[in-house]
């Protein structure tokens, strides 16, 4: 029986004052240790630690060739991919700053950040990313992560690996011992829900706090295995990345197409999983349709191994014994049903990690409850990636976790989250007016409403500025009901909208994977802009919505709906990069449709 409260022996994780030498260190303590393997097809599909320093310091030194200065910013476009990796190691070897491109962006975004961050040499994936930017005053080179096809002229990472050769790598430890650790190693653009994004400045020294206080919370020993499909142009995968280096772990990347990520992970078979919770929202939601559709003895068998589940591992957790029946009663339920949910992610999984938006905290229950252990964290770019976190030994579900050592959290009067902390970012770039906006005395004002318990756990209950309050005068945090409303198969997105309203509605999408299987099977239409419209679907919509509401006062009940044809897309500004919900360009583009449900 998996017992997932038991973890490996971590080492003490790899610490250097500055990045400038982190790959040379984890390439020294790890060895012939494999530290990066890929399911796509890739220049290095797999590396060991040794190869990976060795790989950034020749990097490192093609990038000194081509004459980036200590503090020169160096972007990256690209899928996550082990080129990625690398490149970012060799630009913080050669003492200048990273700057991550969405690969999503379009070429407007594209040209923003590199333009505000003054970006002089460019790391693109292939030919078409390269394409998506013009010229622009100071950016001097791009270089291919791909070899180009003949005649088009650009060169690629073997040209600079075939550069650096006539570079002295003592040139990379003096540009690492002249550099201060309050210096920026990373600019990330943010994913704004309005405006141009702005360029988060990140230290040396505020990665290093994160690490800090990360120590013992990630559950990766040497050798272990984590699956990475998350963009690493977003903080919380390159914090992931870094961490994993640091402890001596396998990055396997995935296979670069998102809809294969379940598959790929039988495969795989991952220790550790970070995701955002759709993932396990899909996975919770495919299992309870398996379940509704099968026997009623094999349903009843399934609950009882669930009940056994919660006695036993509670029991396990708080230090409790277990009889001697009851314990094999569960044993023979786990390898009978719960382990058929674990064979989902590898059968491997000791726990996972989730955050970025909020899940629900039943499935977090019934997720560990099979033998995994889903840890939901909180955090911003702003906050070099993590606030708080839940961990071994100090969970609680329905809240982000405790402030990890070294980071303060205070409620504000008005229900704001404030941070105070080594790991606070340097400011926006170029941008000092938007920095006195957010950190005030020491304290950054992160934007969201939240509260703690009486232990201490943290529990975000909305955003500031997306509190609808409808005519009942109360005020109610849509991301709630959304998330609710996604735990459905069906439903894929969700906006809940009310705002000096007299009631609440909602737009919807349809999950394609689940609804089309359900049509067919019916002998309805198989175009998903025809279902959205079909009352069927709408019946099936409807106790999705009844649902929902079940949960809720009335005040916070969605009293009428309507389904898109087509899901919330980044090219259509819904959607952040990060996938966060643009709430003001969804009420702007559907703004008859949110008025045809109150007429």
């Amino acid at each position: 029986m998996l017992d997932p409260t038991q973890f490996a022996a971590h080492p003490d994780p790899v610490r250097t004052p500055t990045l400038a030498t982190f790959g040379s260190a984890v390439g020294e303590r790890y060895g012939d240790a494999v530290a990066i393997r890929s399911a796509r097809p890739c220049r290095w599909p797999e590396l060991t630690y040794a190869r990976l320093a060795e790989l950034t310091e020749e990097l490192a030194c093609g990038l000194v060739a081509l004459g980036v200065a200590p503090g020169d910013r160096v972007a990256v476009l690209a899928e996550t991919r082990p080129e990625w990796t690398v490149c970012a190691l060799a630009i913080a070897a050669a003492g200048a700053v990273c700057v991550p491109v969405y690969p999503t962006n379009s070429p407007e975004e594209c040209e923003w950040v590199l333009s505000d961050s003054g970006t002089t040499v460019l790391i693109c994936e292939n030919v078409a990313q390269a394409a998506k930017v013009g010229q622009l005053p100071e950016l001097r080179d791009v270089i291919l992560m791909d070899v180009e096809p003949p005649g088009r002229g650009l060169p690629s990472l073997d040209d600079l690996l075939a550069w650096g050769r006539g570079v002295n790598p003592a040139e990379l430890e003096r540009r690492a011992a002249a550099l201060p650790a309050n210096d920026p190693y990373t600019i990330v653009y943010t994913s704004g829900t309005t405006g141009n994004p702005k360029g988060c400045r990140l230290t040396h020294a505020g990665w290093n706090a994160t690490a800090d206080g990360l120590k013992g919370l990630i559950p990766v020993g040497v050798g272990e295995v984590v699956y990475l499909y998350l963009p690493l142009a977003h903080l919380l995968a390159q914090a992931i990345q870094l961490q994993v280096f640091a402890l001596g772990g396998v990055l396997h990347y995935f296979g670069g197409d998102i809809r294969q990520v379940v598959e790929e992970l039988a495969e795989i078979r991952p220790h550790f999983l970070p995701s955002v919770p759709r993932m396990f929202e899909k996975v919770h939601a495919r299992v309870t349709a398996l379940l509704a559709d099968a026997p009623a003895e094999d349903r009843a068998a399934f609950g009882r191994a669930l009940e056994l589940g919660r006695e036993v591992r509670g029991a396990m957790e708080r230090g409790e014994p277990v009889p001697d029946g009851t314990r094999l009663a569960f044993e023979e339920a786990d390898e009978r049903w719960l382990s058929m949910v674990r064979g989902v992610f590898g059968g491997r999984v000791k726990a996972a990690l989730t955050g970025a938006a909020p899940i629900a905290p039943e499935i977090l229950e019934f997720f560990h409850v099979c033998g995994i252990t889903l840890y939901e964290g909180y955090g911003m770019t702003e906050t070099t990636a993590v606030i708080s976190l839940n961990a071994q030994g100090r969970r609680r579900f329905g809240t982000v976790g405790r402030p990890i050592p070294g980071v303060e959290v205070r409620i504000a009067t008005d229900g704001e989250v404030v941070v105070r902390g080594a790991n606070l970012f340097a400011g926006y770039h170029h941008n000092e007016a938007a920095t006195a906006e957010v950190l005030v005395d020491g304290w950054l004002h992160t934007g969201d409403l939240g509260e703690f318990d009486e232990d201490g756990y943290l529990r975000i209950t909305g955003r500031k500025k997306d509190l609808i309050i409808p005519a009942s005068g109360k005020n109610i945090s849509p991301a709630n009901l959304e998330n609710d409303l996604r735990r459905s198969r069906w439903i894929a997105g969700a906006v809940v909208h009310g705002d000096r309203r007299p009631h609440l509605v909602a737009l919807l999408t349809l999950d394609a994977e689940e609804i089309v299987p359900w049509a067919t099977a019916r002998g309805l239409p198989t175009d998903v802009a025809e279902l959205a419209t079909h009352p069927d679907v709408t019946a099936l919509l409807q106790t999705e919505v009844d649902r929902v509401n079940a949960r809720h006062t009335r005040p916070e009940q969605i009293r009428r709906f309507a389904v898109l044809p087509r899901d919330f897309t980044p090219e259509h500004g819904e959607l952040t990069p990060s996938l966060k919900i643009r709430r003001a360009v969804v009420n702007k583009n559907h703004a008859d449709l949110f008025a045809s449900l109150y007429a």
